[in-house]
């Protein structure tokens, strides 16, 4: 028995090889195909035995990751056994075979490691000496159709020794499945023969040409699976950090130092035997997660999903802890492995530069062209940041820090044996916290204008970073667990930072113009640098994580250095970091009070400036996709208005004013005779010219001037300065005509954004939707305008039954299934001097505005505008709201009423059919 499958107690419990070819012996069968198809029965029950009791074992000691794969490579390798034996006695015998019927079975790839998941393809290999016979190709053909019969995916492959070594030589992926070829079963001097080959020909002397081709398959692989192992649903096998990249290591180490087992990496000086026990532990816990999951999902699923996550936290028997969920422990302790699988890349690959690297080049390293004199006693080595000896972070701890500004202020590489010396000494950079020198040369990493993500993410890795500040040790790793973060908090903040230096040196410039611009009158940049860093420093706490964040900023930023009034700007960034976000996306921009309150917090235009600033880059810091051109717009839109209030203070125009200069605008851009102009002036009330853009003016005038008595008119038209499309919809004012839009809007496969409903002087709506596809994208095709249109007429002429249309509609995302959200309503007085504000947070689902707007309807209110904020699998819906008779909604007993129905609607509480 080979010595790989020795981790894998009692295997005839698995499967026993003798009593299953027994009862294949007694199979009787008229002819050769009824004989394969008993024969076929046969290995499929034993197949499902052991894979049950697999299963069971891992239920029972759920950590186990090694010896599950490994049972499941055993378990395969007796059927194949079995399978080869009976195939070639019974149902192909060759009973004086040839030279050239000699065939070996190999596996290969992942399972010739001698590791299966439960649901992995099974790669094999028959080889022969020459061409493949008539005879072998009955046995392979046989073979496969029995092993496909049993449901198993089969990846395979028939080749003569010759053709092995060419294609070996030709295709690195046939190269890399051949350097994991284990020997299974048939003729073993055969085998012998061609790992003698493969070695001779194929490895011997091509050792640099194999490793540079892996890394940069590696690098392609990091990119498709998202660059960054703090991906909030990663890919065990495939993404950074997993499996494959331990298998790289692995690959080359074989390949290059012909290593037959993990462990002889250490004897090959490329890993220390510490090391190796982490190599060995991440290798073992990846293996768990990937079994659970194709357990779990009872298919070959590598993706860790939020709604298998939780299921895998309680398999693997995490427990809740006070400011974090068992889900969240258990995927801060994925991404701490994945840490430990970056780290020992680094390590390796330093290894393989000394002995394969050529003279001045490095594997997947810039070339450095010039050296710099001062380099405080570090040295360089091959144009990378290296230590002259082991201890000398020992003879001076400031230096975990300096040797990462060095590397930043020369535009310098750290050696990764460095690297594996400063991981190593980390925990001596707990005695300089307070070092005032530590502290500046910290600053000046944070702060610098040059390349301030790349080094603090080298800080994280090496573990200094979160020793320096035990704040941020703490958020190293912590996922949230919600469909809207797609990296680990501290990922996150030092992409935040990124970001923040990008929009400084200008390179964001088209997608932030007011924020590039703005950013040379911000006075105080290191202060806005912290505060980046700082936003979500108390994440994963108990409480509010703004005002915890805020007293950590009042404690940490004297110590890095900062004066006072730095300090509490930063501390006031922090606590308010959301505040511009939670304005801009959830309350009404054209009531004045919204702005005042805002400017009221705000107080300063130095606070405005780096609050935008920072509000831009911790939403684009969330992921890709977040981040939107109608965000930009109405972050814009606050800021000016703030702006206009914090500089000329109670001297801006008053209402009347700016209604004047709108109406004036909009005669200019239309160029109509006055008397036409003044119609439609009339026709308007006042707080529809207060509302709306000059562009939508324009647009509306243009719409009502063209529908003259029609009782109904709808223009749908792609409104890019806002990422969305304007839907506009002029008709005769009925009660419940809101929700029927809405309803007829989803039914067309589009997501509202924002409304505002206004009814003219003589009984008409007219009504302005924003609105996206489900990828946060405008309609822009005629066919789907054209959709919409249609849907919104047929709902409102009630063409078509909307609730049956409604229910019609498959439900998008399934997986926001995973989280618990408990309804909210908040009902708010003073947020407007003329509304009613109804602020509704739910979980997102289909439809969720048509059913608050039904419940609106059915409360007898009126709704003026509507705000739609979604963040991942939530969403905040906020109207603003009068009775039927203008004023604002007071009685207690009706607010109650109207809270009791919004909560209904949005746990999905109601009767569709009577929503119609």
């Amino acid at each position: 028995m080979s010595s790989r499958f020795d981790s894998v107690p009692h295997r005839r419990q698995i499967i026993d090889r003798r009593a299953v070819s027994e009862r294949l012996a007694a199979l009787e069968a008229c002819d050769a195909a009824a004989l394969r198809r008993a024969a076929t029965l046969e290995l499929k029950a034993a197949l499902d035995a052991g894979r049950a009791e697999i299963a069971r074992r891992l239920a029972e000691h759920p950590s186990r990751g090694h010896e599950t794969a490994a049972a499941g490579a055993f378990l395969i390798d007796q059927l194949l056994r079995l399978l080869w034996d009976f195939t070639i006695e019974r149902l192909h015998p060759n009973h004086n075979p040839t030279a050239a019927e000699r065939m070996t079975l190999i596996a290969v790839g992942g399972y010739g490691r001698g590791e299966m998941a439960p649901h992995s393809d099974i790669d094999i290999g028959f080889l022969t000496p020459w061409k493949v016979t008539s005879w072998c190709e009955q046995v392979i053909e046989s073979m496969l159709y029995s092993l496909w019969d049993m449901q198993l995916k089969v990846g395979h492959s028939s080749r003569s020794l010759d053709e092995t070594v060419r294609q070996a030589k030709a295709d690195v992926t046939v190269c890399t499945a051949l350097i994991e070829a284990r020997y299974i079963w048939g003729d073993t001097e055969l085998y012998e023969e061609a790992a003698a080959r493969f070695k001779a020909e194929v490895q011997d002397g091509n050792a640099r040409g194999f490793i540079a081709q892996k890394l940069a398959e590696r690098e392609v692989r990091h990119k498709r699976m998202g660059d960054s192992r703090y991906v909030v649903e990663p890919n065990v096998k495939e993404g950074k950090g997993g499996l494959r990249d331990l298998h790289t290591l692995f690959w080359i180490g074989k390949f290059a130092y012909h290593v037959r087992e993990p462990a002889e990496l250490v004897a090959a000086g490329l890993l220390t035997a510490q090391e190796y026990r982490q190599f060995r532990r991440a290798e073992n816990f990846l293996w768990a997660v990937r079994c659970h999951l194709h357990l779990i999902t009872d298919r070959a699923e590598d993706r860790l999903t939020f709604d298998v996550q939780r299921e895998i936290a309680e398999r693997m028997r995490y427990a809740d802890r006070p400011g974090m969920s068992k889900v969240e422990r258990f995927m801060r302790f994925y991404f701490l492995q994945a840490k430990v699988v970056g780290d020992l890349t680094g390590v390796f690959l330093a290894h393989l530069d000394e002995k394969f690297a050529a003279r001045g080049a490095r594997f997947g390293l810039p070339r450095l062209f010039r050296s710099p004199r001062k380099l405080k006693g570090f040295v360089l080595e091959r144009g990378r940041l290296a230590l002259p000896r082991d201890d000398f972070f020992r003879e001076d701890s400031v230096r975990l820090i300096e040797i990462f500004q060095l590397a930043d202020l020369h535009g310098l590489e750290v050696h990764p044996l460095a690297m594996r010396a400063a991981a190593r000494d980390a925990k001596l950079v707990d005695d300089v916290r307070n070092d005032p020198r530590a502290n500046a040369l910290f600053l000046d990493v944070l702060s610098s204008p040059r390349t301030p993500e790349m080094v603090l993410r080298w800080m994280n890795e090496a573990g200094v970073f979160g020793r320096f500040v035990p704040d941020f040790g703490r958020v190293v790793a912590q996922m949230q667990f919600d469909m809207y973060h797609h990296y680990t908090v501290d990922e996150h903040s030092i992409r935040a930072i990124g970001l923040l230096s990008e929009i400084e040196k200008g390179t964001l410039k088209e997608d932030h113009p007011l924020a590039t611009g703005i950013f040379r009158q911000i006075a105080s940049r290191r202060a806005l640098y912290v505060a980046v860093l700082l936003h979500d420093i108390a994440k994963g706490r108990k409480g509010d994580h703004s005002i915890l964040g805020a007293e950590v900023a009042e404690r940490l930023c004297p110590r890095l250095g900062l004066t006072p009034a730095e300090t509490e700007t930063v501390a006031w960034l922090v606590r308010w970091h959301l505040l511009m976000s939670a304005t801009a996306f959830k309350r009404d921009l054209a009531d004045f009070k919204t702005i005042l309150d805002f400017a009221g917090h705000v107080q300063s235009p130095e606070r405005l400036r780096m609050l935008l600033v920072l509000t831009i880059v911790d939403i684009r810091a969330v992921g890709p996709g977040v981040w939107n051109s109608w965000k930009r717009q109405l972050l814009s839109d606050l800021f000016d208005a703030a702006e206009e209030v914090l500089r000329l203070g109670h001297k801006q125009k008053g209402r009347t004013e700016r209604i004047a200069a709108k109406q004036a605008a909009l005669a200019d851009a239309l160029g109509w005779a006055e008397p036409r102009l003044t119609v439609l002036m009339k026709r308007l009330p006042e707080a529809y010219w207060i509302a709306e853009p000059l562009d939508v003016l324009e647009r509306n005038a243009r719409q009502i001037d063209a529908a003259g008595d029609a009782p109904l008119s709808i223009e749908a038209q792609v409104y890019p300065e806002r990422g969305a499309t304007l839907v506009t919809v002029y008709a005769s004012d009925h009660p419940g005509l809101f929700y029927r839009i809405a309803g007829a809007i989803h039914v067309a496969g589009g997501n509202i954004i924002d409304a505002r409903i206004h009814t003219t002087r003589d009984g008409m709506a007219l009504d302005n939707f924003l609105v996206q596809d489900p990828l946060g994208r405008p309609f822009d095709e005629e066919s789907r305008l054209n959709r919409l249109k249609e849907a919104i007429a047929d709902a409102l002429t009630n063409r078509a039954k909307l609730s049956e249309r409604l229910k019609a509609r498959p439900a998008p995302r399934p997986r926001s299934d995973a989280f618990a959200i408990e309804p909210n309503v908040f009902i708010d007085n003073s947020a407007s001097n003329r509304f009613t504000v109804v602020e509704v947070n739910a979980r997102d689902r289909p439809a969720l505005l048509y059913h608050l707007a039904h419940a609106l309807f059915q409360s007898k209110v009126t709704i003026h505008s509507a705000h739609v904020a979604t963040y991942g699998e939530r969403a905040v819906d906020t109207f603003y709201l009068t009775d039927l008779i203008g004023d604002k909604i007071e009685g207690a007993p009706r607010l109650k009423t109207i809270e009791r129905r919004l909560l209904d609607a949005a746990a999905g509480e109601v009767n569709t059919a009577q929503a119609a």
